[in-house]
């Protein structure tokens, strides 16, 4: 093979052949893991978003969510010390899978049982204004619980069980070939999910409920995964097929938060996901009420959000290709300054047509045939496209080896700690802004709240900034002191 032939090899596929047992098992669970939380992610926000409103997911968010994921973590917590990682793994899992059977056979099809009476609810929404939110999500609260357990499958199945797997069996060197691409194979999931989620059927009710029995389905697939890996690969990776024997750490929940309070460096990984979670949640859910007035019907935005899975999947695999080569090439201070500086660019764009869109529709009335509201939402979802791509190839990969110069503690419970709880006070710091000015003012419309959420989506993203270059010094202190020892 001549220099320049096997240079674009390593370019395209930097994966050896030896190594392929590993690789394409946890490329393969990636993949369904994506392929779940982009199906359950966009089901989520149609039963939301059209049935209760886009105002609602930031009182998701911050009042459901984030105590579901502080449970989560206590959970995980004690699982951790009762069981080995391979115990944690199954349990989860396990739960997820009961879950998506239940609510697809069970709860789904029958809204009028499990539902309180909706005239009650508007009643009572209209009594109580200020509170109309927590009401509304009461009365669906089939749909409120789905929701919660589609953003606790993000947090636990990808950023916590699946990365921290990952970091356990995968080294330095290895770590720089495989994360962009795992990323990119894993995304071929999401045009997938975008054709999945396309599909319609005669009964609307049965369309949704295949799809969230595809998605038990694809949950079991990663569970034989995982253990065609920990009995049929892992084991003879080592001489003779010995494995070292790694003593179970006790560590409680609080000692975990104690852990990034006394850690700059868990700190400033946090301050990273935290970051990345409320500028990404103050952009998308303005986003995402754009689309309601767009697609007002759960069909239709359910086809929206197919349509950007699939756009999203192929967006993400061009992204993968190319921060594989960042990753390789390029420092690790550049690669991971190339999202945050994403979302400033997409992010501020989009923010300034939706705060001026009267202006520039005057002047650009002539090149919007769609009209200014499909403009708004066909930029909102390039500003989607483009920073979930840098987000996953990029953001991710280089996150994930901030933890790798760690020591065996700091990569479990204190990365539990920090991405689970981390990103869900992200997520719910986005929602907090949100969702307390809607109480504040409940005449208020998103249109008029826009310009504001910009000013603190700007500020969120300079701080993102900031964290990165100093995570960066911190980062490359901890690789040559692991070098040296």
């Amino acid at each position: 093979m001549s220099s320049f032939a096997k240079e674009l090899k390593n370019a395209v596929w930097p994966i050896e052949n030896k190594e392929l047992p590993k690789f394409l098992p946890m490329a393969f669970m990636m993949m369904c893991i994506l392929f779940n939380y982009a199906v359950l992610r966009s089901i989520k926000d149609s039963l939301i978003v059209v049935n209760i409103g886009a105002e609602a997911i930031n009182f998701l968010k911050f009042y459901v969510v984030l105590p579901s994921a502080v449970l989560a973590m206590i959970v995980y917590s004690k699982l951790c010390n009762v069981t080995n990682a391979a115990g944690v793994f199954y349990a989860i899992s396990a739960f997820f899978i009961a879950y998506l059977l239940a609510f697809a056979l069970f709860i789904y099809p029958n809204p009028t049982v499990v539902h309180p009476d909706q005239v009650w609810i508007d009643s009572l929404a209209a009594q109580y204004d200020r509170w109309k939110w927590f009401i509304k999500i009461m009365g669906k609260w089939s749909y409120a619980s789905f929701y919660v357990v589609a953003e606790l499958w993000g947090s636990l199945m990808v950023s916590l069980l699946f990365w921290q797997f990952a970091n356990s069996i995968t080294a330095t060197a290895e770590a720089k070939r495989f994360y962009a691409m795992f990323g990119m194979l894993g995304n071929l999931g999401l045009p997938i999910a975008g054709s999945v989620l396309k599909m319609q059927m005669a009964d609307p009710i049965e369309t949704t409920k295949f799809k969230v029995l595809m998605t038990a389905i694809s949950a079991v697939a990663i569970v034989m995964s995982y253990y065609w890996l920990n009995t049929r690969v892992l084991p003879y990776q080592d001489a003779g097929g010995a494995k070292t024997k790694k003593t179970k750490m006790k560590l409680s929940l609080g000692e975990s938060f104690k852990m990034i309070l006394s850690s700059r460096y868990l700190a400033l990984i946090a301050l990273l996901i935290i970051s990345y979670s409320i500028s990404t949640n103050l952009v998308e859910v303005a986003w995402k009420a754009k689309a309601r007035a767009l697609y007002p019907t759960v069909e239709s935005y359910q086809n929206f959000m197919g349509n950007f899975q699939i756009i999203q999947g192929y967006g993400t695999i061009i992204f993968m290709l190319i921060g594989s080569n960042i990753l390789r090439k390029l420092s690790w201070k550049t690669a991971a300054l190339i999202t945050p500086l994403m979302f400033l660019v997409t992010g501020l764009g989009f923010f300034s047509f939706v705060i001026f869109d009267d202006i520039i529709s005057a002047y650009l009335s002539a090149f919007l045939s769609g009209g200014a509201l499909a403009f708004a939402v066909s930029l909102g979802t390039w500003q989607q496209v483009l920073g979930k791509g840098t987000k996953y190839s990029l953001f991710d990969p280089t996150k994930e080896m901030s933890y790798i110069p760690l020591d065996d503690e700091m990569k479990s419970k204190g990365k539990a700690a920090v991405d689970v709880i981390g990103g869900r006070l992200g997520k719910s710091g986005g929602a907090f802004i949100q969702s307390t000015t809607f109480i504040l003012f409940p005449s208020l419309t998103f249109a008029e709240a826009i310009p504001y959420f910009a000013v603190i989506f700007t500020f969120i993203v300079l701080l993102w900034l900031y964290a990165v270059s100093k995570l960066n010094v911190e980062y490359n202190k901890k690789l040559a002191s692991v070098s040296s020892n």
